[in-house]
């Protein structure tokens, strides 16, 4: 493989992916969010437990001795055993940390607690319970400075105690820390101001572990976090913190649960913990059933990735997976946009020279043609459509992501009053990034998956934008306009009777309802699982198109290749509730109850979509929602299953001048065909025709006919705009244009509520004149 060093052999290969089938053309790249489980991992797990009778360990001493079995398997893996350090099992990395913020006994006076300033949150988040008055961060070259200078201070007989945390990888860019930092902590080669207390290293290993071989007879921590869904994807929420010998007579446990005494007493407040360190901090019954699993994971490693007499199975993957990030972060610097500038920023700490330094990770942001920012919510949609599954924003690590974006702590303030929090999509401010993209490598990840990453960038942002223009002169969303003098008509109305669904297009009239359209998003899909399907994981959804005839009160679904069917119209609340079954599921963080619409739908659904297991819901008539901005009802506007407001304008006009932006659509024959598909991929109820695009964004109030709308706002796209209606194919276009021309702000099209008391007899009519009121 060129500019790529291969670890495993094509033997390996062919293993590995016959036990990774499911993956198919998806390219996962988030390994150090979550790593992938093999098939035969799991369906060894299932015959263990479906051939064996395991019962409660505090019942069966059979089941207590196998978990011990694991507890040696885990220790085995870290090159170590029950002599030195005793295995503590937590929900995850984050529990174990949450310990020893809890437990370990500070002495009353000196005392520090120093951590790691680009540390995981769950590291922050230790200052809010560990006991001592000095409480600092310790900043990345501070720490290291601990090794390279190599002070030779000694704190002598002192009997302070401090704790200090750091990752042996930084979870953000894959930086590996160097491991003599715990000698030094312990033997008191320190910094003057460190000097004075006897130190013990709490080493945060979550990110470290998924990949890396972490040698506890070279370096013996006194505390390490892991979580074991890093490294075998399988099971998940089940962690562990492993205790050296030195560590364990100062963790103090003051509260107890089941298991973990001795004896207690009821009526008088008496109590004995039991004398070995995991059963006193093992409240309750621990997850016995995904501690078994783990021994398959173990064997999965192995099996795929074996060791030899040079390597342990773990340190080969570290290898694989740092060839793969070195292999991309060198390509990505070498991609160069035709004015010849740069495309990519790398956010790191090392030169990726070796693998001692730096593991599977390569985090980055992307540069337009003229130098301006790429936002991540941008590229996380254009990822999605090239099914690239990738982590964008700050991956829980403020303090790193604050130092590489050199955001100062006024400018992450600002940010979060102009109303960005952790995981939202607001991914620039003042055409400042406040996250990036990380791509993370696992053991099974390929070239093929690093390549599609490249390419896609390539193909998205390397072009020349030759219609890109100036930045004064690109047309402004939110500038007036002056008077016109030609009317405004409403020229089509779209009605989708099913969230997700194709549109019932209407050209002379439609009656309103208090939630929007009458009949609009009033049904959705649901898998097996009562998770509402859309376009996104089912471009198939477009290919239903459903038809209302009112006079005869039927909805009819059509599908280019089966017979339709037809659905009564009629709610008739008695016969709901006798004939259909109460259904639960949610759109847009709201909990939805519907009617279950009976199994021949369903049957014709599972034909359409190719898929099982999926039912039809109607939204119940008594179950309301309402409108949100920005987390917060507005005005109590009634919606159905819409994701956001009861109406979505479209502007063909503003559609037409996008159109005329997108350099791939230069050669179709059929401008008038593709102006309809472009209006289509924008899903609007509303369609009309403005002699001014793009004036829509800056209306507030508006009237159609009779009937009076305020405007709720911009509509943010997401990758639903690239999948084409007609055929369910996704493209990059039009979402990479707007992302262009409006500077990553991906909106285009305005939200209405309709405003005034509701009448029945309320219609809308296509010709209508629509009146600007603001």
């Amino acid at each position: 493989m060129a500019g790529l060093e291969g670890e495993y052999s094509g033997e390996e290969w062919e293993r590995i992916h016959k036990e990774f089938r499911r993956i198919k053309n998806d390219h996962y790249l988030d390994h150090a969010g979550a790593t992938l489980y093999s098939e035969k991992q799991l369906e060894a797990c299932f015959e263990d437990l479906s051939g064996n009778l395991y019962s409660n360990p505090h019942t069966s001493k059979s089941t207590e001795d196998l978990i011990d079995q694991v507890r040696f398997r885990i220790l085995k893996h870290f090159n170590t055993d029950s002599s030195s350090y005793s295995v503590i099992f937590t929900s995850g990395a984050t529990a174990a940390l949450k310990i020893v913020a809890e437990s370990f006994e500070f002495s009353e006076k000196h005392s520090q607690f120093r951590y790691l300033a680009d540390s995981h949150t769950s590291v922050l988040g230790m200052r809010e319970l560990v006991k001592s008055d000095h409480v600092k961060a310790i900043e990345k070259g501070d720490l290291q400075a601990i090794v390279e200078k190599d002070h030779q201070n000694v704190y002598g007989k002192g009997n302070s105690r401090s704790l200090i945390v750091f990752p042996a990888q930084c979870n953000f860019n894959g930086y590996k820390y160097p491991l003599k930092i715990i000698d030094h902590f312990h033997c008191g080669r320190l910094p003057i101001d460190l000097v004075g207390s006897q130190w013990f290293v709490c080493l945060d290993a979550a990110s470290f572990a998924s990949t890396n071989f972490l040698n506890l007879s070279d370096h013996h921590p006194d505390f390490v976090c892991i979580s074991f869904y890093k490294i075998f994807g399988y099971p998940t929420g089940l962690g562990a913190l492993l205790v050296s010998k030195r560590g364990e007579d100062h963790l103090k446990k003051r509260y107890y649960g089941g298991g973990t005494v001795k004896i207690a007493m009821s009526r008088v407040n008496f109590h004995e913990k039991r004398d070995c360190l995991h059963e006193r901090f093992e409240d309750g019954t621990i997850s016995y059933l995904s501690i078994i699993s783990l021994l398959q994971g173990f064997n999965t490693l192995d099996r795929l990735v074996p060791g030899n007499e040079e390597m342990r199975s773990i340190e080969r993957i570290s290898r694989h997976t740092f060839n793969l990030a070195k292999y991309l972060r060198n390509t990505l610097l070498s991609l160069k946009h035709p004015s010849g500038g740069r495309v990519i920023v790398i956010y790191e700490d090392s030169d990726y020279g070796s693998s001692r330094d730096q593991g599977g990770i390569v985090c980055f942001n992307i540069l337009n043609n003229d130098g301006r920012f790429v936002g991540f919510a941008e590229f996380a949609c254009l990822a999605s459509i090239h099914n690239i599954t990738i982590r964008t924003g700050c991956f829980c690590n403020p303090g790193a992501c604050q130092r590489h974006l050199w955001l100062t702590d006024d400018d992450v303030r600002e940010h979060y009053q102009a109303g960005h929090v952790c995981g939202d999509a607001y991914d620039l401010i003042n055409g400042i990034p406040t996250g990036c993209i990380r791509a993370s490598m696992g053991y099974m990840t390929t070239k093929d998956n690093v390549d599609a990453l490249i390419h896609m960038i390539e193909n998205c942002y390397c072009r020349s934008n030759s219609r890109t223009l100036p930045l004064a002169s690109i047309p402004s969303i939110y500038r007036r306009f002056p008077t016109r003098t030609d009317p405004i008509k409403l020229e089509m109305m779209c009605i989708y009777p099913i969230k997700s669904c194709g549109a019932f297009k209407v050209y002379d009239k439609w009656p309103l309802s208090p939630r929007g359209f009458l009949y609009d998003r009033e049904w959705m899909i649901v898998s097996d699982k009562g998770v509402a399907l859309t376009q996104k994981n089912n471009t198939k959804m477009c290919l239903i198109r459903p038809r209302m005839d009112l006079e005869r009160r039927r909805l009819i679904l059509n599908h280019p290749e089966i017979k339709s069917i037809e659905l009564d119209l009629e709610v008739n609340g008695l016969k709901i509730r006798k004939d259909s079954s109460l259904c639960q599921s949610k759109v847009c963080g709201d909990r939805i109850q519907g009617f279950d619409c009976g199994d021949k739908v369903a049957m014709w659904l599972e034909e359409a979509l190719e898929v099982s297991g999926v039912r039809l819901i109607r939204q119940s008539s008594s179950e309301k929602r309402f409108f949100r901005k920005n987390g917060k009802t507005e005005d109590c506007s009634e919606i159905s299953l819409s994701n956001q407001a009861q109406f979505l304008l479209i502007n063909s006009s503003s559609v037409s001048w996008l159109m005329d932006k997108v350099t791939d659509w230069d050669d179709e024959p059929d401008r008038h065909s593709l102006l309809s598909n472009i209006n289509d991929r924008f899903r609007g109820n509303l369609v009309i025709k403005s002699p001014k695009p793009l004036e829509e964004a800056s209306w507030k109030l508006i009237r159609i006919g009779q009937v009076l709308f305020k405007v709720d706002g911009q509509c943010t796209r997401c990758q639903m705009i690239c999948i084409d209606q007609e055929t369910g194919e996704k493209t990059t276009e039009p979402l990479r244009t707007i992302a262009r021309e409006f500077e990553g702000k991906m909106k285009f099209g305005i939200y209405l509520s309709q405003l005034g008391d509701f009448t029945e007899s309320l219609v809308l009519s296509c010709n209508d004149t629509i009146e600007i009121l603001n």
